[in-house]
């Protein structure tokens, strides 16, 4: 059964740094382009970064880019996410999966809350 583990989200003041995680399992993680996306009330989700499946690729949207590093670890089925200088902007759900074609279901995502 395919599952989507995300942790690492929490409450965070403006201009700090998170590090998300997500344990992924059920299908063959080193072979599969895996993206971080977000989601908050009202809007739909939106991809944020990809990395292939060799892990020396990656690519990020305006909304993250400079500021946050995607990465893997297919040993260990992880996929990481590092965010610095956090804003509001960025308080969402983040979830990640395979792309473009994400698989059912998806994870509970992890939480970011950013605020003083």
């Amino acid at each position: 059964q395919i599952q989507f583990v995300e942790s690492g989200g929490g409450l965070v003041q403006p201009g700090g740094s998170l590090r998300l995680s997500c344990v992924a399992s059920g299908f063959n993680f080193g072979l599969y382009q895996m993206t971080w996306y977000r989601q908050v009330p009202g809007k739909e989700r939106e991809l944020i970064a990809s990395i292939n499946s060799a892990g020396d690729r990656t690519i990020y949207t305006d909304a993250v880019k400079g500021r946050s590093t995607i990465s893997r670890d297919n040993a260990k089925k992880t996929l990481y996410l590092q965010v610095n200088s956090l804003k509001s902007d960025d308080a969402a759900v983040y979830y990640c999966n395979a792309s473009p074609r994400p698989f059912e279901p998806w994870g509970q995502g992890t939480q970011v809350t950013v605020s003083s």
